[in-house]
């Protein structure tokens, strides 16, 4: 089966693996693949417009993330979604985030919270208008900011890695909160708007606070939709 996602062909072929792991680990983030989806190498060359080998490379990449799970044919399979491990992923994700929130908080610049405000402002519309996707990568921007001011590696990288394995549940998200935000009953930007008045009133601790609380609250969206299996 043809994978449409948007993926854009990658030309050069000093940039081909990268381009191609990149894509595919963007798209895994943001949750535009079924969990429990399987990718076959074929099918992503094809959509790449590339040979098999860059994208058997990325595959491989994304297994040793736990993005992915390897068949023995050499097709990978997205992960399943189960309840146990969402609220494991949820936990670890407060922890980490939470502290990297902490710290990125006292070093965001004006600009930084200004790009903030502007994501914010940018989700209204995506929420009304255009892409659940589209929406998905505006809340990864928000964070991201946050955690890169940390000035960590090491919590980043972690919660990159997160942020990867938490990508079916995004999936899963996405097809249940896409009508709500179209009718306009649901908030695009979430917890966005605290967490912007506590970096502005410069209460690191309560930004932290509203950051876990916005993990917890999609937690708890997904508790409700998410099976119920071993």
């Amino acid at each position: 089966m043809a994978v449409d996602v948007g993926f854009e062909p990658v030309a050069s072929r000093m940039t081909v693996q990268d381009g191609v792991y990149q894509q595919l680990r963007h798209a895994l983030m943001i949750g535009r693949f079924d969990p429990a989806q399987t990718l076959t190498i074929a099918s992503l060359a094809e959509a790449f417009g590339t040979s098999n080998m860059p994208v058997r490379e990325a595959l491989r990449r994304l297994a040793a993330e736990n993005a992915l799970e390897i068949a023995a044919n050499g097709s990978a399979c997205v992960p399943p979604v189960t309840l146990a491990r969402l609220d494991d992923l949820c936990q670890a994700r407060v922890a980490v985030e939470g502290l990297a929130a902490e710290l990125g908080a006292p070093r965001l610049s004006a600009a930084d919270i200004a790009a903030l405000e502007q994501i914010v402002a940018e989700q209204q519309d995506i929420g009304r208008n255009d892409s659940i996707y589209d929406l998905i990568s505006k809340n990864q921007q928000f964070h991201f900011i946050i955690y890169r001011a940390s000035g960590s590696d090491v919590l980043f990288q972690l919660i990159e890695t997160l942020w990867l394995r938490f990508g079916p549940y995004m999936r899963l998200l996405s097809h249940h909160v896409a009508p709500s935000m179209k009718a306009g009953v649901m908030e695009p930007s979430g917890r966005h708007r605290a967490i912007i008045i506590a970096l502005k009133d410069r209460d690191f601790a309560r930004a932290r606070a509203e950051v876990e609380a916005d993990i917890r609250a999609t937690q708890e969206t997904l508790r409700g939709i998410c099976p119920d299996v071993p």
